[in-house]
């Protein structure tokens, strides 16, 4: 099986009822990437048209498509740490042994999702004070705050996923990246 095959039909590393939460939430996060992308590219394709063809552009296109990158950036710190597919420096971690390479990934994904939940907080009390401020969106007319609910979604999802993967390195023998990738290095050769 390929990473892609991996990544299509995605199945938890994590025993029970926590990989049915597992699996769950990365069924919704596949969802809202492929919509905010196919969203932003249909978005983006009338805007070029309607300029072009018609000499107007669709004066809300701008305002949509900052929702949706915005949408797409913190569903996507989830999937990126599911599938393992995070910024690693690890000079250090390589060099240890297995034991000691499972013992800091569970603090590292213990911290960072500590981290995640910091932020969490504070993406709340940002959303907060952008609701009594009372700030809107000129071109769609409908309160500000609205476009940022994915950003403590996010969070959340991505402090969940590092805390399982926590679980999933505290329950196993090997080390592992997420909750269904393995660490290691591949091997790749190419033909000449």
């Amino acid at each position: 099986m390929t990473d892609e095959d991996s990544e299509k039909h995605y199945r938890s590393g994590l025993p029970g009822f926590l990989g049915v939460i597992d699996t769950f939430i990365s069924k919704v996060e596949a969802v809202i990437l492929a919509l905010g992308v196919l969203l932003m590219a249909a978005n983006t394709i009338a805007n070029v048209i309607g300029r072009f063809v018609f000499g107007e552009s669709i004066f809300f296109s701008g305002e949509i498509n900052r929702i949706l990158i915005i949408m797409i950036t913190f569903a996507g710190i989830g999937y990126a740490a599911r599938h393992g597919r995070h910024i690693r420096m690890s000079a250090i971690y390589d060099a240890l042994p297995v034991g000691g390479r499972r013992a800091l990934m569970i603090a590292i994904s213990l911290f960072t999702s500590l981290v995640m939940f910091f932020l969490l907080y504070f993406s709340v009390l940002y959303i907060l004070d952008l609701h009594d401020k009372g700030r809107i969106l000129p071109a769609l007319g409908f309160p500000i705050w609205i476009i940022y609910v994915w950003v403590p979604l996010g969070f959340l999802i991505t402090g969940i996923q590092y805390l399982l993967t926590a679980i999933k390195n505290m329950t196993s023998r090997d080390v592992y990246l997420s909750t269904s990738v393995l660490d290691g290095y591949k091997d790749t050769e190419t033909e000449v």
